[in-house]
């Protein structure tokens, strides 16, 4: 009896790798040959033969992983979306008195409402985990100040790296100098990591992949308390593929090289510019002030020798910047 192999179209297999790496240097293989990796097809790095239906030839790379990139990061974008309605949506209704008087000793979403209690559950959470912390630490860039070094959560975070836990934590390009965020690192000990992206999700702390907590209001006033196994699977894939495309920042940090003079920030400047977006979201999507924001477009401008913002767009969607981009390893 042979066991059959099921293929995910985003996870390449051994054998598919194989096939792939000897379509691109034989310019074709057979279809025969990738029946048993449709991972090949079904992620688009294989296409019919136009001259022979039975034969198949390679898709460039630079092309693949500019498209899956782009598929994944529309991905994100979408459940970005997805969870800014849900809360919205569910907001009033857990302010309503009596929606949570019939709450279960053990819920799988509890909400909690005002700091103190916030914290509070998170230290006993906290106290609990033995293993791993994932957090996504976001700029608030309406305040235009990075996250503030508190004494608690420091102590907190050292007792739980002491009993051998591990922390992972990811944050927005513009916290990579940043004052507080360098302190932090240099006053804890043990098994930590962090990484940057130009935009992450809203915050989030995961504690050994069995209990979360999220933001439920835009002021951070509410939070959820997630220990539904679905939810928690969901979080800690999330973050471990935002983790696979960050830029390391400690403990060895890692600085994305710029590119014909253009700078990494200025690339996720221009990725959001020419999608049509204004000045100000921009700004909020990057976690930096419009004032930067404006600094950089200007900047940008000059280099690629743009007189009005309508040639911006076209002048960056000519020089290659953005496809340049996609072809670096975001690891």
């Amino acid at each position: 009896m042979t066991s059959e192999v099921h293929h995910h179209a985003e996870e390449l297999c051994e054998p598919g790798l194989r096939l792939y790496a000897r379509a691109l240097r034989d310019s074709r293989v057979t279809r025969s040959e990738a029946e048993e990796t449709p991972c090949l097809l079904d992620g688009g790095l294989l296409r019919p033969d136009t001259d022979d239906p039975a034969l198949l030839e390679p898709v460039p790379p630079v092309v693949a992983l500019h498209r899956r990139l782009r598929s994944f990061g529309d991905r994100v974008a979408e459940e970005r979306r997805y969870t800014a309605r849900l809360v919205e949506t569910f907001e009033p209704l857990l302010r309503i008195p009596h929606a949570r008087a019939a709450e279960p000793e053990s819920p799988a979403i509890r909400v909690l409402s005002g700091p103190a209690p916030i914290n509070d559950a998170i230290t006993s959470a906290m106290a609990e985990a033995r293993h791993e912390m994932l957090c996504i630490q976001p700029h608030t860039a309406h305040t235009n100040r990075p996250p503030t070094v508190h004494h608690l959560p420091m102590e907190r975070d050292q007792a739980f790296l002491d009993r051998g836990g591990r922390i992972r934590t990811l944050y927005q390009h513009t916290l990579r100098h940043a004052p507080t965020v360098t302190a932090r690192y240099e006053q804890i000990r043990g098994d930590v990591e962090a990484r940057t992206l130009d935009e992450v999700t809203e915050r989030l702390i995961l504690l050994d992949r069995t209990v979360a907590f999220v933001p439920a209001n835009k002021d951070r006033t509410l939070a959820l308390e997630v220990r539904h196994p679905a939810l928690t699977r969901y979080f800690a894939t999330t973050f471990d593929r935002l983790w696979h495309l960050a830029t390391p920042m400690h403990p060895e940090a890692v600085r994305p090289p710029t590119l014909n003079g253009v700078t990494p920030r200025q690339r996720a400047i221009a990725t959001l510019l020419v999608e049509g977006y204004t000045d100000a979201v921009v700004a909020d999507r990057l976690g930096m002030n419009i004032r930067t924001a404006r600094v950089h477009i200007a900047k940008l401008a000059a280099t690629l020798g743009s007189e009005s913002r309508a040639q911006l767009g076209y002048l960056i969607a000519r020089s290659g910047i953005l496809e340049q981009e996609q072809e670096r390893d975001p690891t």
